[in-house]
C-alpha cells in the first residue's frame, strides 16, 4: 500500500523555498520529505530537509509551556498551563509599559520561518501596542543597500536563465551548500553551452571546487577586485558605450576614477595575482552572456554595501543586461507584489517609536545609550523565530543582557535553544508542518501556500495563535487578531488580485516572474531609468564611486588573522544543529587555516586552538588546508554554544556595531589572534 503524502513548503531562510511532498504516517506523524517537481527546484531538496522527521519528532521538542525555576540560563523549568503562561507575559508587558513606557517592551523576531503569516506576527502586536520597533538587519540589509544603490529595484535576472549563459560568476556565495538548485542550472549551462564557472570566495568551498577559476581573495576586498575588472573593461575596449549612454549615469566619472585602480593596485589589496585578475577581467569582458550571482558573503563586512555595489556595476559597463543569460541577480523578492495590509496590520498607523537594531541586542540589553536611541531600558521581550543568544553578534554581551534580573523574557520555540534557557516563560511552537502559511522566495519567483500536514504535537501552538491570544489579554484590536491563519492568507491573496488561498493551494505554485524587459531592465533601472555608478548613500563617509573602502577590522600584529564565519551545508543558522544526522555529518566546530600559517604557529591537524580578540575567545579544533587565503580563518556553521569546548560559540568574536548605510552584522569582518593549546 502506498504511503499517503501531503503538500507543503519548506519555510527556512534559504533562497529556494522548496515545494515538498510529505509522507504522513498518521495524523500526528510524518515520514520522509521529498521535493515536488516545480520548475526551478525540479523535485530536488537538501538532505537536511529530507530528514525533517528528525526535527519534528525530536525527543527534545518542547511540548508544553514552561516556567523558569532555576537561575537564568540554567535551563531548569517546570511545566505550566497556557493560560498561566500567557497571563504572565501580558502582566509583565503591562508592568514594563507602566514603569518605563510601551517602548520598554521589545518584540524580537526573524527568519526561523519565512512564512508571511507566522514570521512577523509579533510586529502586528508591536504596531497595535506602541512597543519598540526592530530593524531587521541581521542578514540581508547590507546586501540590499548595495544592490539598491545602483540598480534601484529588488529584482534581477531569473536564475533559470543560467541555461542560456556562457559565463556564470558566483561572487560571495556557496550554492552547493546554500542553494543546491543553482548547481543543477550551472551544470546544464556547462553541458549545453560550454559555460565557464568562476567563483569569488576567500576559501575553497564545495562550489569553488567545481569552478574553472577560483579567485581566492582576502575578505572585504571585493570592491578592489571589481574596480580592477572595471579598469580592464574600459582599458581594453570591453565597455559598451552605447549601452552606458542609454542606461547609466556618471560613466565618464567612473572611467576616470578606475583608471588609477588597475590589477596591480588591486593585487596588493586582494592577495590575488595580477595575472588572475587580468584573466578574469578579459573573460568577463568578452562574454556578453555573463551571469553574475551575487551572494551575501561579500556583504557581511563593514564595507559590504560598497563591495556589492561595485560588483553590480560590471554588467552595466559591458551591457550584459541586454542579453539572454546575461546580467545579475542578488534577490528576487521584488517579484512578489502582495497587499499585506491586513496580514501585517499596516492599516494601524505606525507609532512614533524608536527602532532598535536587532544586531545590537547585546548593547541594547546591557544599557548602551546609543543602541537604546537614548530611550528607556528594554525590560520585557518576546522572541519568536530567532535564537540571538547563539546567532547575534557579541555573544558575551547578549548573555550578559539576558541574565539581567529586571528583564522579563518569553521565548516561543520548538527546542531548548540557548536563548530559551534564559527565558522566564518558554512557549512550545509548532513546526511548519503543523500550521498554515504563505510563502514567497528571494531565489525564485514562485508563490506558494501550505496547510498543516499533521496536528500540532503536544501543546504546541503557532506564532499567530500566540500573538492573537496576547492581543486579547493586552486589549489590542485589529482584524488580523480575530482571523484564522488560512483566512489571513486568503485575504492577502484576494487583495492582491491573485487566486485565493484554496485555489493557490490546489495549484501548488504560481509563477510571478517579471517580463524579460523588467528582469533585464531594458525598460530602465529603478533610479529614474538609470543605473547609478555614483550611489547616493546618504552617508558622507562612504565612497562617491566604486572603490576599496578601507574600514574593515584590519589584521594587525596583535590580531594577525581575519575571521569569516560562512554557513555549513548541514545547518541553516542554528536550525538542524540539534538533529543527529546533521550533527554527525558536520563533525565538530573547526577552524580552517592555511597550511603555511599552521606550520608557522606549530599547529597540527585536530589540535585545540584558541581564537580571540578584545570581545573574548573561543576554543575549538584546527584543520590546516591549502584551500583558504593566507591570514584568513574560517569557522563554518552556527554550532550550538555547547558544542564549543568552553560552551560559548564563534559569534562571541563578532562585533555588533551597525554597518553603513542601513545597519547589519559584519559576520565576516573580525580581526583575531590564534594560538595552539595542549589537551
Amino acid at each position: 500500500m502506498s504511503l499517503e503524502t501531503a503538500p507543503s513548503v519548506c519555510p527556512h531562510d534559504c533562497p529556494s523555498a522548496c515545494p515538498l511532498d510529505v509522507e504522513r504516517l498518521d495524523p500526528s506523524t510524518i515520514g520522509r520529505l521529498r521535493g515536488a517537481a516545480m520548475p526551478y527546484t525540479e523535485g530536488v531538496i537538501c538532505a537536511k530537509v529530507a530528514r525533517y522527521a528528525e526535527r519534528v519528532h525530536n525527543p527534545d521538542r518542547i511540548l508544553t509551556p514552561l516556567k523558569r525555576m532555576g537561575a537564568k540560563g540554567s535551563g531548569v523549568f517546570a511545566p505550566i498551563g497556557w493560560d498561566e503562561a500567557l497571563d504572565t507575559i501580558a502582566d509583565k508587558f503591562r508592568q514594563a509599559a507602566a514603569q518605563h513606557g510601551p517602548e520598554a517592551v521589545w518584540p524580537y523576531f526573524y527568519a526561523g520561518t519565512m512564512g508571511l503569516v507566522q514570521r512577523g506576527g509579533t510586529n502586528r502586536l508591536r504596531r497595535a501596542m506602541g512597543y519598540s520597533n526592530q530593524a531587521q538587519t541581521i542578514c540581508a540589509t547590507i546586501g540590499g543597500a548595495g544592490w539598491q544603490a545602483g540598480v534601484g529595484a529588488r529584482r534581477g535576472v531569473d536564475p533559470r536563465e543560467m541555461v542560456d549563459s556562457d559565463l556564470i560568476v558566483i561572487w560571495g556565495g556557496n550554492p552547493a551548500a546554500t542553494q543546491v538548485h543553482l548547481m543543477g542550472l550551472i551544470s546544464q549551462a556547462r553541458k549545453a553551452r560550454g559555460a565557464k564557472l568562476v567563483v569569488v570566495d576567500p576559501y575553497r568551498t564545495p562550489t569553488a571546487e567545481k569552478a574553472d577559476q577560483h579567485l581566492m581573495l582576502k575578505p572585504g576586498t571585493d570592491g578592489a577586485l571589481a574596480c580592477a575588472v572595471m579598469h580592464v573593461l574600459f582599458r581594453d575596449g570591453y565597455a559598451d558605450r552605447d549601452y552606458m549612454a542609454r542606461y547609466t549615469q556618471d560613466a565618464d566619472r567612473l572611467e576616470a576614477h578606475v583608471a588609477t585602480r588597475g590589477p596591480a593596485w588591486a593585487s596588493t589589496i586582494t592577495g590575488l595575482s595580477v595575472a588572475e585578475i587580468e584573466t578574469f577581467a578579459a573573460l568577463y569582458g568578452r562574454t556578453k552572456r555573463a551571469f553574475l550571482r551575487l551572494g551575501y558573503g561579500m556583504t557581511r563586512s563593514r564595507n559590504g554595501a560598497v563591495n556589492l555595489h561595485a560588483v553590480s556595476c560590471l554588467p552595466a559597463i559591458t551591457g550584459a543586461w541586454a542579453h539572454p543569460g546575461g546580467g545579475a541577480v542578488q534577490s528576487l523578492s521584488g517579484a512578489f507584489v502582495l497587499d499585506r495590509t491586513v496580514m501585517d496590520a499596516l492599516d494601524i498607523p505606525e507609532p512614533k517609536v524608536r527602532i532598535l537594531d536587532m544586531c545590537e541586542i547585546g548593547p541594547v540589553l546591557t544599557g548602551d545609550a546609543t543602541a537604546l536611541k537614548n530611550g528607556p531600558p528594554v525590560t520585557a521581550m518576546i522572541i519568536q523565530n530567532s535564537n540571538p543568544a547563539n546567532v547575534a553578534p557579541e555573544t558575551g554581551l547578549v548573555w550578559q543582557g539576558f541574565a539581567r534580573e529586571d528583564l522579563f523574557l518569553a521565548v516561543h520555540e520548538q527546542v531548548m535553544t540557548t536563548t530559551a534557557k534564559f527565558a522566564d516563560i518558554v512557549l512550545p511552537a509548532t513546526t511548519f508542518l503543523e500550521h498554515a502559511d504563505l510563502y514567497t522566495s528571494y531565489g525564485h519567483t514562485f508563490l506558494q501556500a501550505a496547510k498543516p500536514v499533521i496536528a500540532p504535537l503536544g501543546e504546541a501552538r503557532s506564532n499567530h495563535w500566540v500573538v492573537a491570544q496576547l492581543a486579547q489579554r493586552l486589549g489590542a484590536h485589529h482584524a488580523s487578531f480575530e482571523m484564522e491563519e488560512w483566512a489571513l492568507v486568503d485575504a492577502c491573496l484576494t487583495a492582491s488580485n491573485l487566486p485565493g488561498a484554496d485555489a493557490l493551494h490546489a495549484m501548488r505554485w504560481l509563477d510571478c516572474a517579471p517580463s524579460f524587459e523588467q528582469a533585464h531592465f531594458t525598460d530602465g533601472f529603478g533610479h529614474g531609468g538609470f543605473f547609478r555608478f555614483a550611489p547616493q548613500w546618504g552617508e558622507p563617509a562612504m565612497p562617491a564611486l566604486p572603490d576599496h573602502w578601507d574600514v574593515v577590522e584590519a589584521a594587525s600584529d596583535d590580531h594577525p588573522f581575519r575571521l569569516i564565519t560562512p554557513p555549513s551545508r548541514h545547518f541553516l543558522n542554528t536550525s538542524f544543529n540539534e538533529t543527529p544526522s546533521s550533527r554527525k555529518q558536520a563533525g565538530r566546530p573547526t577552524a580552517l587555516i592555511h597550511h603555511d600559517d599552521a606550520a608557522r604557529l606549530g599547529i597540527a591537524a585536530g589540535q585545540r586552538v584558541r581564537l580571540g580578540n578584545r570581545r573574548g575567545s573561543v576554543l575549538l579544533h584546527a584543520q590546516p588546508t591549502d584551500g583558504i587565503a593566507r591570514g584568513v580563518v574560517a569557522v563554518e556553521g552556527v554550532w550550538a554554544n555547547e558544542d564549543f569546548l568552553e560552551g560559548i560559540g564563534i559569534n562571541r568574536l563578532i562585533g555588533s556595531q551597525p554597518v553603513a548605510p542601513a545597519g547589519g552584522g559584519a559576520f565576516h569582518d573580525s580581526a583575531v589572534w590564534l594560538k595552539g593549546e595542549e589537551e
